[in-house]
């Protein structure tokens, strides 16, 4: 619960995780039928650009800053959306950008157990029918609170990893939701310093027997130091149809203008389990 995303956020891992999502949520937005979207670990909603924490690291500068001006292409969607949300000045968080997606039919329920974390982003939803959100951890809602009562949607799992074990308790979660509810879209991030742990990682996901997994990773050099964050994955279980493709042509259009030009940088959209 130390965790502050304040710090970080706008920042290159968001742009992709973000990127990613809402072309998720636009596939699901297909059928006419409703869904429900579970976000484990939401956060405040929305973050200040200006603050003295996230000017602290300068890492909106080298992320967000960097896309604004995009118009069309793969990014186009996603960038509109933060616009909206008040870029350059603030930059929305996943259940900012998950609710302006939402249709009349469909709801979010959002689960933060930072105390001053979650009264924030409760007060930001406080008369919205649409969204619920959670004083509740994350990992202990995807028992709770799965499968939907409208038998689809997302699952999506954006946890700090500052805590040891991180990485076990995703594997587990994703089998966890698999298993319960499989018609479920999951993503599920995850920081790439090194590739030891992400190995690992894949792994056990694929001891585990869940079908269907795609990782979409994007590196800015290459991931040999444990103490930077050289790169990130989204883990999706049970992708959309095409996402495969949509997804590298958002992790190739992110690099061309995030990359940092240092040796081992690339992305790669891997299938992990077949369907």
């Amino acid at each position: 619960m130390n965790y502050r995303h304040a710090f970080h956020a706008g920042n290159f891992a968001d742009c992709m995780k973000h990127a990613l999502l809402v072309a998720l949520l636009r596939a699901l937005a297909v059928k006419a039928t409703p869904f429900r979207v579970l976000d484990t670990h939401a956060g405040l909603g929305a973050y200040d650009l200006a603050a003295p924490e996230t000017g602290r690291t300068g890492e909106a500068e080298r992320g967000i800053l960097r896309l604004l001006d995009i118009e069309d292409g793969p990014l186009a969607d996603y960038l509109a959306l933060v616009r909206a949300a008040g870029a350059p000045a603030w930059y929305p968080g996943s259940p900012v950008l998950v609710r302006a997606l939402l249709r009349p039919q469909d709801h979010l329920l959002a689960c933060e157990l930072h105390p001053e974390d979650h009264a924030i982003l409760r007060a930001r939803f406080r008369r919205d029918p649409q969204v619920a959100v959670h004083l509740r951890d994350g990992w202990e809602a995807l028992r709770a609170l799965t499968p939907f009562p409208e038998r689809r949607g997302l699952v999506l799992v954006d946890p700090p990893f500052e805590q040891e074990g991180e990485f076990e308790r995703m594997a587990a979660g994703i089998a966890l939701v698999a298993h319960r509810f499989r018609a479920a879209v999951q993503a599920c991030w995850y920081p790439i310093k090194h590739r030891a742990p992400v190995r690992a990682f894949h792994t056990a996901l694929q001891e585990s027997g869940v079908r269907d997994l795609l990782a979409a990773e994007l590196w800015l050099r290459e991931p040999t130091d444990p103490q930077r964050l050289n790169g990130c994955g989204l883990l999706i279980s049970n992708p959309p149809w095409h996402f495969e493709e949509q997804a590298a042509s958002i992790l190739r259009a992110l690099l061309d203008r995030l990359g940092s030009r240092e040796p081992g940088e690339g992305w790669t959209v891997t299938r992990i389990a077949a369907e």
